[in-house]
């Protein structure tokens, strides 16, 4: 499976960006998505997610309200949509596969997902 990751860029605080993610190589539509984000240093932290048709998603509280995540199955397309961005936003952010059967709590682990895009950089200057 195959996990491409696009969109990142250089965005004031206070602006917007659309991460995409394309999976091929996989039964995409019947299987969950997860953003995460790392800065160097750090560890890989959760952002979103989403089950296998969309009807479930969960935020990390640092981004709910502001960051929207969205799949299209027919395009095998994951999004994050970002707005009101903020300086402390700025990161390597990675799109990825589950095949497991998660609970809430399984989503927002970044260890129950076997598949990682590599890794798109969004920095956000203040």
């Amino acid at each position: 499976v195959q996990l491409q990751a696009s969109g990142g860029g250089l965005v004031r605080a206070g602006g917007s960006l659309r991460l995409s993610c394309v999976v091929s190589g996989s039964a995409f539509s019947s299987y969950a998505m997860g953003w995460f984000r790392q800065v160097p240093g750090t560890g890989r932290e959760f952002v979103a997610a989403i089950n296998w048709n969309g009807d479930r998603t969960y935020y990390a509280d640092s981004v709910k309200g502001r960051f929207t995540i969205s799949r299209d199955n027919a395009k095998n397309t994951v999004w994050l949509q970002m707005i009101s961005l903020k300086p402390e936003d700025t990161a390597l952010y990675y799109c990825a596969q589950s095949t497991r059967f998660l609970g809430e709590l399984g989503y927002k682990h970044f260890e129950e997902y076997e598949a990682w895009g590599q890794g798109t950089l969004v920095t956000v200057s203040s």
